[in-house]
């Protein structure tokens, strides 16, 4: 499964997008053979396991022109790249501790003509500014992951979604919503994705820390 997925599941975008997605895999490929950002067996499940998943924000929420989103923690660049496809007039800043694995972000992006895309070394403590939404997929506990970004966090916002926290993580992911997090919602991704691989894969849209004390 390559390409054909983003046809199956995005359809009629237009030709450029389809291009830059094309390209993904041969600079990936290319990419892993130095620095690993994808598991050497998951390298032929690019598209399924890591585009595609990535991409199943963007069958929930869409977002307007000049919002500020920041992958916590982006590993290889996802969910950010297959997003910054997606939504070209949205800014996207990526974030890893490691810092090769940067190295082939700002490759990918550049080689694919990305302009909406910006990277730092950091860990997610030490993560500063502020964003209208926080990405994050499967990278630590949904508890940590709050309390690590949570802080960076715009009040207000100009999309219809409120401002908040997007995160893709499999399991049980009910069970670890913190008390004191009433604002949430959770999308289950086999009700829009056929493959099996999505069978345990879920979204969470947080949107309220108010009565939420957390990890400081």
């Amino acid at each position: 499964m390559s390409l054909q997925l983003i046809h199956k599941y995005f359809p009629g975008l237009d030709a450029g997008k389809y291009e830059q997605f094309a390209r993904l895999d041969e600079l990936y490929r290319y990419w892993n053979e130095r620095i690993n950002v994808v598991s050497r067996k998951d390298i032929d499940n690019l598209y399924l396991h890591h585009v595609l998943h990535s991409l199943a924000i963007a069958k929930f929420f869409g977002f307007i022109k000049g919002t500020k989103l920041l992958d916590a923690g982006t590993g290889g660049g996802f969910p950010g790249i297959p997003l910054a496809i997606m939504f070209p007039e949205c800014q996207f800043h990526l974030v890893d501790s490691i810092a090769k694995k940067l190295k082939v972000v700002d490759a990918v992006a550049r080689d694919i003509g990305l302009e909406n895309v910006s990277t730092s070394h950091s860990r997610m403590e030490k993560l500063k500014g502020r964003y209208d939404f926080v990405l994050g997929r499967a990278i630590t506990e949904l508890p940590k992951f709050i309390a690590f970004t949570r802080k960076l966090i715009k009040k207000q916002g100009e999309n219809d979604l409120k401002n908040g926290i997007i995160y893709l993580k499999g399991g049980e992911v009910e069970k670890e919503i913190p008390a004191g997090i009433t604002a949430y919602k959770i999308y289950e991704l086999s009700s829009i994705f056929d493959e099996a691989f999505f069978d345990t894969k879920n979204l969470v849209y947080i949107s309220n820390f108010q009565d939420y004390e957390g990890n400081r």
